[in-house]
């Protein structure tokens, strides 16, 4: 494995890859700031920081916990909720 200057660095291509999504949306993923990127040679060209990638997958992993459990909670029950015995 490299450890040089360039080693945690990819291509738009390769994220493309690993995301399953057109390297033309990993550059606009950039240009929002969802995915943390560099210009570099010249003339420039994007290059992806890996740790990004692993930090935007996280991200969206959590979101979409959080739209699980938000979605689960609007469809449950009242006993589901407050279960099923009275007090009475």
């Amino acid at each position: 494995m490299s450890t040089g200057p360039g080693a945690h660095l990819l291509t738009p291509s390769a994220v493309a890859e690993l995301l399953a999504i057109a390297p033309d949306e990993v550059v606009a993923l950039i240009e929002e700031g969802a995915l943390r990127g560099v210009r570099v040679g010249s003339p420039p060209v994007w290059r992806v920081e890996k740790d990004s990638v692993r930090d935007y997958l996280e991200d969206r992993n959590e979101e979409s916990r959080r739209h699980a459990l938000w979605h689960e909670s609007n469809v449950a029950s009242m006993p589901d909720v407050w279960g099923t015995h009275s007090p009475f």
